[in-house]
């Protein structure tokens, strides 16, 4: 299996290399509502994307899907508009896939798959304690095409240090089980260039692998467009960054159940190292 690949941009030129380097999704983030509150201080990307984002991107894919995350379900104030308005104009904007942020409910999930009416896919992310509670009822609900796993919101909610913790503790595995006995797609998480990331990207792909994740977010750290001083160096470094994943992707599927055993078990312990040294800064 290859992992689908999403890459969170709003700019047109970078959403073409992209797609060009065989990145499945372009993902634009239009939410906003209390994410500056949820994680406010921390190293975390804070998109703030627009309708007219959607619209350009749009008009440059042939190939990649496009994914727009809305902002949880709000009513209208005089702030911004309600989220019927706001998925309305999404569906006319061209998103192939919506995805849902920060709910809490089974009746958000629920009033979001009515307003999106089957015109688009429907995406949950899961990143609150209050859902993660609740999944199996969730479950239940009709109209879910799939749900991704969000573990820096999640992590936070459960008043852990650092995300990964969810998936050393065996939070994601439960979760995941949950999903996939509902044949419901799913992924979790972000991750890094290959051979990087505070924990190396080649334990989290293993991660994937072993739980049968159909995709995952390449973060800011896989390639920073903010940092490389020309759009050539971003072609390079995205062109690069995915042929090494798929390079590796070959690999995994050769591995055998102990192989995925040894790489979960090193997962855990790479990220209690994290943690250690995460505390002792605090402390």
């Amino acid at each position: 299996m290859a992992i689908e690949l999403m890459y969170i941009t709003n700019r047109t030129d970078v959403a073409l290399i992209a797609q060009k380097a065989g990145i499945d999704r372009i993902f634009v983030d239009m939410e906003y509502i209390g994410k500056d509150i949820r994680q406010g201080g921390m190293d975390t990307v804070q998109s703030h994307h627009t309708l007219e984002d959607v619209k350009a991107v749009r008009k440059v894919l042939s190939g990649s899907s496009l994914l727009v995350r809305c902002n949880p379900i709000h009513g209208k104030t005089d702030e911004y508009s309600s989220s019927a308005d706001e998925i309305e104009a999404i569906i006319e904007a061209g998103a192939d896939i919506i995805m849902l942020p920060y709910f809490k409910t089974a009746q958000e999930v629920k009033t979001f798959i009515s307003l999106v009416g089957g015109r688009a896919r429907t995406s949950l992310l899961l990143e609150t304690k209050q859902a993660a509670e609740i999944i199996d009822d969730i479950l239940e609900i009709k109209g879910i095409d799939e749900i991704y796993i969000g573990l820096n919101d999640l992590h936070l909610c459960y008043g852990m240090s650092f995300m990964f913790e969810l998936l050393a503790d065996g939070t994601v595995e439960r979760l995941a089980r949950k999903i996939k006995a509902k044949g419901i797609s799913f992924g979790f998480g972000g991750v890094a260039r290959i051979g990087t990331g505070t924990l190396p990207a080649e334990c989290i792909f293993g991660e994937h692998y072993r739980l049968g994740s159909d995709r995952v977010i390449l973060s800011r750290a896989f390639c920073d467009v903010s940092k490389e001083q020309s759009v050539k160096a971003i072609e390079e470094k995205l062109t690069a960054g995915v042929k090494a994943v798929r390079e590796f992707e070959k690999e995994l599927e050769t591995w055998t159940p102990e192989q995925f055993e040894q790489n979960r078990l090193k997962t855990i312990e790479n990220t209690q190292k994290v943690v250690d040294i995460i505390k002792s800064r605090q402390s």
